[in-house]
């Protein structure tokens, strides 16, 4: 063997030590390791359901608000061809024109489910989360910017660019029994 092989191993083996070293102190000295749990839930906190669902375990409603007949039984029949569960489908009930391409309501039992559903809409929909709803059922409220759901190859792309995960809304904690 080479002087200049037996350098180069030398090298990667310091390097994969260092690597180690390193890896190892930074699980030891972890200081967010069970942060947002029900165990550190300040009190009138809810907990919430931040599991990713698949497109099967996720029910919604889905609501029009343009002024385009029928394009929340087209959207319906969309994500029904995809697997989701349609409860309901017709005119939001709220009366409010959505500029944009989609509201997407939640509480927070739906915010795996919202994360999900936001890369149907290339994370382009906007969210209202509501603390008090006490249901893992997601609205759909389709806007004056919505042109179609987005393909399994798109969804896949908005998830991976979607943050790494669920983010947990503001005075909710994460529910350790869904972990």
């Amino acid at each position: 063997m080479s002087f200049a092989r037996v350098r180069a191993l030398i090298v990667v083996g310091v390097l994969a030590a260092i690597a180690l070293v390193f890896v190892a102190v930074t699980l030891v000295r972890d200081t967010q390791a069970g942060k947002d749990t029900a165990e550190a839930c300040p009190p009138g906190y809810k907990l919430a359901d931040a599991r990713l669902r698949l497109p099967q375990d996720i029910k919604i409603n889905v609501f029009n608000a343009t002024s385009t007949t029928g394009l929340a039984k087209d959207v319906k029949e969309d994500f029904q061809n995809r697997k989701f569960q349609v409860l309901k489908a017709g005119d939001e009930p709220k009366n409010k024109g959505v500029d944009g391409v989609a509201v997407l309501r939640y509480g927070p039992k739906g915010v795996g489910s919202y994360h999900v559903l936001k890369a149907y809409f290339l994370n382009e929909a906007t969210r209202e989360f509501d603390l008090e709803r006490d249901t893992d059922v997601v609205d759909v409220v389709i806007g004056s910017d919505f042109k179609q759901l987005a393909t399994i190859t798109e969804v896949s792309q908005a998830l991976a660019q979607g943050g790494g995960g669920p983010q947990l809304p503001p005075q909710t904690c994460a529910d350790p029994k869904l972990t």
